[in-house]
């Protein structure tokens, strides 16, 4: 069915696709979703069943995450569908991690980069890692869009599985409109990146590091020339503005946060490509070419330290848009701005499920009600505090959208069934005792680069 037109209504007609979404457990999944945007705080998963809209025990909950079940293709054509209209659609791609230091029973952990937690003295942790993908807007305010979250294997390609969230992404977008652009933060391999969505209409940005080096084009060869050709040409070097010629592209505006904004374009530059499907084989290593931008702003919004450079990587069809590109990378961290929120304010990282698929039946809970609060923001009423300063509707941030959203369930009802009483529970079995769990080490991930003949699969 299409979405309706009218805010309301269209919240009403997500709720009740989300609870076609849930194949097993669906009322007691659709009740805990409610909870979590209705209670003030996420203490605990049994806290949930405090609130008036959770008309279930606390048991429910419990089984909801380990016995319910997701039709998470279905939920991802629901979030799709529920995108707002957007001129340039515009996509960021970023990891996040759920910390599981001291879950030696939890399988599927691995060490990861954390920025304020550390073990031994060095930034890693041991948990789970989870790939988002948000639709961003160019209005000044901390919204996106979710349309996706995948656990990553701790064995798993950050860069190879982000193209396979890239390519079924599109598969879900009306076809014949404009080339999406996905932006990405320094972690990834722009060129990798680019070689694996190379056969698809997409667009890559990324953020690249002030000390890379690229490579032009050589020369022609002059006639009767012998020996191995050459595969690069003049060094571009992003630390030496000696290597640097006159850009292709030049852009020059005014911005009232930024103040002067001057960006460059330099296009057919290549990096010298170790990460390839040949590699090991002895052939000759994939030439992957793009557009080097280098944005340079008079100052920062906050204006406590000085701006640096920006160094970004563009890739895809057609012409670059300069503008459009710059202003892409600074919306980049709403998406930030969004895992936080769901972190500190939804709760996400608060339950310790034992089992990583129950961390991915509460991921996509989260999701869906940010989703929820996302489509009541136009119709949310503003329940501010005597010390805050009132906001127009169309500005009110996701906190205070989630203080005003139990009003809005009170005209919106439940699609859940009334819940049967069932009796009192016969507990466990006299004499039975509960077998010691195993326990689950932290997998390391191998620095070996493999390739996509050995790699092994998956989920091995």
């Amino acid at each position: 069915m299409p979405m309706p037109i009218f805010p309301l209504a269209r919240l009403g007609h997500f709720r009740a696709e989300l609870h076609a979404c849930f194949t097993r457990r669906a009322d007691a999944l659709f009740e805990l979703g409610d909870a979590l945007l209705c209670a003030q705080a996420v203490p605990s998963l049994p806290h949930l069943s405090l609130e008036p809209v959770h008309r279930r025990g606390w048991g429910s909950i419990y089984a909801a995450l380990a016995r319910g079940r997701i039709n998470t293709q279905r939920l991802r054509d629901l979030l799709v569908s529920s995108l707002p209209p957007a001129g340039p659609l515009v996509f960021a791609v970023d990891v996040t991690t759920w910390p599981r230091c001291d879950a030696e029973c939890s399988p599927e952990r691995g060490y990861y980069y954390h920025p304020s937690r550390h073990s031994a003295g060095q930034p890693i942790i041991a948990g789970w890692a989870y790939q988002w993908i948000c639709q961003l807007s160019f209005a000044r305010d901390s919204w996106t869009a979710p349309v996706d979250a995948v656990r990553l294997h701790p064995a798993d390609d950050t860069d190879q599985q982000a193209a396979v969230q890239v390519r079924a992404l599109l598969g879900r977008l009306p076809a014949g409109g404009p080339v999406p652009l996905f932006v990405f933060d320094a972690g990834y391999d722009s060129a990798q990146l680019t070689l694996d969505l190379a056969e698809e209409r997409v667009a890559v940005l990324v953020r690249l590091r002030s000390g890379r080096c690229f490579y032009h084009d050589p020369p022609p060869r002059p006639p009767g020339a012998t020996g191995r050709p050459r595969r690069h040409g003049a060094k571009f070097n992003l630390a030496d503005p000696a290597t640097w010629p006159a850009p292709t592209a030049t852009l020059t505006c005014q911005d009232d946060q930024y103040g002067a904004v001057t960006v460059q374009a330099w296009a057919g530059l290549h990096p010298k490509q170790h990460r390839h499907p040949g590699h090991g084989t002895g052939g000759p290593r994939p030439i992957v070419r793009g557009t080097i931008v280098r944005v340079q702003v008079e100052r920062v919004p906050a204006r406590t330290r000085p701006p640096k450079v920006l160094w970004l990587w563009w890739a895809g069809p057609g012409e670059l848009d300069l503008d459009l590109a710059w202003h892409a990378y600074i919306r980049r961290f709403d998406l930030e701005h969004t895992v936080r929120f769901c972190k500190q304010t939804l709760g996400w990282t608060t339950p310790r499920p034992r089992h990583p698929a129950q961390a991915d039946r509460w991921t996509w809970l989260v999701l869906a009600g940010y989703t929820q609060l996302r489509l009541a923001r136009q119709v949310a009423g503003d329940q501010r505090l005597p010390w805050e300063r009132p906001r127009p509707q169309p500005r009110l941030s996701p906190y205070r959208v989630r203080r005003g959203f139990p009003r809005l369930l009170c005209t919106l009802g439940s699609p859940a069934t009334t819940p049967k009483p069932s009796g009192r529970s016969p507990g466990r079995p006299k004499g039975r005792r509960s077998e010691p769990a195993p326990r689950y080490p932290a997998l390391k991930k191998s620095h070996i680069k493999q390739t996509k003949a050995t790699r092994p699969p998956d989920r091995p």
